[in-house]
């Protein structure tokens, strides 16, 4: 089975679960699904930047300050974002990511709902390679160096843009904080 086929849950502007499609068509065709975004820290408090590979379906080379990824049918967003992390980041054992706030990405033709968590990966990362085509950690200094000087997934930036608001004491814009259940 490929990413393509993987099979997504389709949900409303309220994230209520309308129908379930192939990951594949539900990109082609833009429908809404879920998608969870991880800030993971190593022990230094450095926050895990990576490349994605140029085979991905969304944004492919494009760089990431966040691992995550689709939430799968009847999958819950808890249990995505601890996959996913552990998956991207090649480890396994991880503690469960804190989830911080959820959030309707929309943009180029795609909209999904985003749940963004918070993780301290204090093992020695192997990222998978099917996903990450270069990665390295960076100080919070060295990621807003390279803010604009770098090609940022859409989400992903949007994301943090949402969640420095979010620590700053200011509700994102459609921030919704509920149990990730």
């Amino acid at each position: 089975m490929t990413a393509a086929d993987e099979i997504l849950d389709i949900v409303d502007e309220n994230d209520e679960v309308v129908g379930q499609a192939p990951r594949g068509e539900a990109t082609a065709r833009g429908l809404r699904h879920r998608c969870v975004f991880i800030e993971a820290r190593d022990a230094e408090s450095r926050l895990f930047v990576h490349r994605r590979t140029s085979t991905k379906l969304v944004f492919p080379s494009h760089y990431d300050m966040f691992v995550g990824g689709v939430v799968g049918a009847g999958e819950s967003y808890d249990e995505a974002a601890l996959r996913e992390a552990e998956e991207e980041l090649g480890v396994s054992g991880l503690p469960r990511p804190e989830p911080l706030f959820k959030f309707l990405y929309a943009g180029a033709g795609h909209t999904w709902w985003s749940y963004i968590y918070q993780v301290r990966c204090a093992l020695p990362v192997n990222p998978q390679v099917e996903e990450v085509a270069w990665h390295t950690f960076l100080t919070d200094d060295e990621l807003t160096e390279r803010l604009g000087k770098w090609q940022w997934v859409p989400d992903g930036l949007d994301a943090y843009h949402r969640l420095r608001e979010f620590r700053a004491g200011r509700a994102p814009a459609g921030d919704r904080r509920q149990s990730a259940g």
